[in-house]
């Protein structure tokens, strides 16, 4: 690894050569696909509902897409070590391209939602993938100065997502929209299979049955059966789809517990006895009680409060503007201010949750944009100590598993708060209404609804800070903590 006098000499100049350039614009276009997606859709989500109907299926539109990135995510690593870069890559950019499509011409809500779960699988795919080929594509030295485009262009897609969807929106259709980023990915999967640089590691010969089909199965199995509860809110069939998924999950943890090597998560991933059990809980819950901001709140401050779907797009984008900020103010702190940096921030995302609970149904509009900020700049505050924190009290065997489990486990907590809160936004009347009131009381309860996730979380998050859990390690890969 260069170290930070090298990284930090490094000029733009020697990434932007002719024999650099390609490489970067390969892994910002993938990446691009993946983080202006979810912006740009929630951006034009009112129009869907409005044209195609399916409200009750609003939730849906996020938790395929994650079930989707999840399993592209996990299953990325092995492609490349089977096939080389230069396939999985293509596949994850005509998949992305297909659903895209399939989308664009859904004469309904459940064919557009089989669109999403395409992207999820080529958006997750492009942007996993684009991380593998960091490392085969640059020098250590330029590798700094590539995160940084990348880290440029998220906060550049939180601008032009909603942009982009709502000048659809306003003065062409959103199918065009869904058309335009196709072409992108189209031209994208081209260019990987004819002329993109793809680096010289060679496929591992004789690599076989490393993907985790069947765990992957049961683990989208259970997120869809929970979303299938909120679908029509019935005593008998709602609880027996949510225990059945909640059921699921727990089949999914224990197969990957017994999984060896293979594992996706750490031993005994959720729990306050280890420091990695605190963090990936912590991480999970607030991700879970999060996630209805941009799932409903477009389609809620664009029925409430009458504004233009680009309005409700940047209210939403407001989040990813404040991680960036909020992130970028405490970068420098040392470590020994990680479990405060935590806290404060763990905290002002569960204030978030209740300031959305007042300003969606009550306005002004402007503090919806600055609660959304809360929320951003909560994580963007804590994110990064998390990850330090974590990796310095866990077990150095386990560090590379715990970090490649947060992004996943983020993701998860996403797709699982998404189809909760789709069963409470449905049960307080959010699928049938209409009018102005008819909108208040669901907007009040899929935020009332979040609280409990962020309230267990913050127990998660106490603990994890607490000083008392520095002298409880992760036990050493194979044992379990007593």
């Amino acid at each position: 690894m260069p170290t930070a006098q090298e990284t930090s000499s490094v000029p733009w100049s020697e990434i932007l050569t002719r024999t650099q350039a390609p490489a970067l614009a390969l892994v910002c276009l993938g990446v691009w696909l993946h983080a202006a997606d979810g912006l740009i859709v929630a951006t034009m989500l009112p129009a869907i509902v409005a044209e195609i109907g399916g409200g009750a299926l609003v939730a849906w539109t996020v938790a395929l897409y994650e079930i989707g990135s999840i399993v592209a995510g996990a299953t990325g690593g092995y492609l490349v070590l089977r096939f080389g870069l230069r396939r999985p890559m293509g596949l994850a950019a005509a998949l992305f391209a297909v659903g895209c499509l399939v989308s664009a011409v859904a004469p309904s809500m459940p064919v557009l939602l089989a669109g999403r779960l395409l992207q999820g699988l080529g958006g997750g795919g492009l942007m996993a993938l684009s991380f593998v080929a960091l490392g085969q594509l640059f020098p250590p030295r330029l590798m700094a100065r590539a995160m940084a485009a990348i880290s440029t262009l998220w906060g550049v897609s939180s601008f032009l997502g909603p942009l982009i969807g709502g000048l659809f929106v306003a003065h062409a259709t959103w199918r065009l929209g869904f058309v335009f980023f196709a072409l992108q990915a189209a031209a994208l999967a081209c260019w990987i299979g004819l002329a993109a640089p793809m680096g010289r590691r060679s496929p591992a010969a004789g690599l076989v049955g490393t993907v985790p089909a069947a765990r992957l199965t049961v683990l989208a199995a259970g997120v869809v059966a929970i979303a299938s509860a909120g679908i029509a809110i019935d005593p008998v069939r709602t609880p027996l789809f949510a225990v059945a998924g909640l059921g699921l999950l727990a089949v999914f943890l224990h197969l990957d517990g017994r999984a060896g090597p293979g594992r996706l998560l750490p031993p005994v991933p959720f729990g306050l006895g280890t420091a990695h059990g605190c963090a990936l809980a912590m991480v999970f819950l607030f991700s879970a009680a999060t996630i209805a901001i941009p799932a409903y709140g477009p389609l809620l401050v664009t029925a409430i409060h009458g504004v233009s779907a680009m309005t409700a797009g940047y209210l939403v984008a407001c989040s990813a503007v404040g991680w960036t900020i909020f992130a970028v103010l405490v970068s420098g702190a040392h470590p020994r201010h990680d479990p405060a940096f935590i806290a404060v921030g763990m905290l002002m995302v569960l204030t978030s949750v209740i300031g959305f609970a007042h300003a969606v149904p009550a306005g002004p509009v402007w503090l919806i944009g600055a609660v959304a900020g809360l929320e951003g700049g909560g994580f963007g505050i804590a994110w990064t100590f998390i990850l330090r924190r974590v990796t310095a009290l866990c077990d150095p065997a386990e560090v590379e598993r715990i970090a490649g489990a947060i992004p996943t486990v983020q993701r998860l907590g996403y797709a699982v708060g998404a189809a909760t809160i789709g069963i409470i936004a449905n049960a307080a009347g959010f699928a049938e209404a209409r009018t102005v009131s008819d909108f208040l009381t669901p907007a009040v309860w899929i935020f009332l609804g979040s609280l409990p996730l962020a309230l267990v979380g913050l127990i998660a998050m106490l603990r994890f800070v607490s000083p008392a859990l520095e002298g409880n390690r992760l036990p050493r890969t194979g044992t379990r903590p007593s």
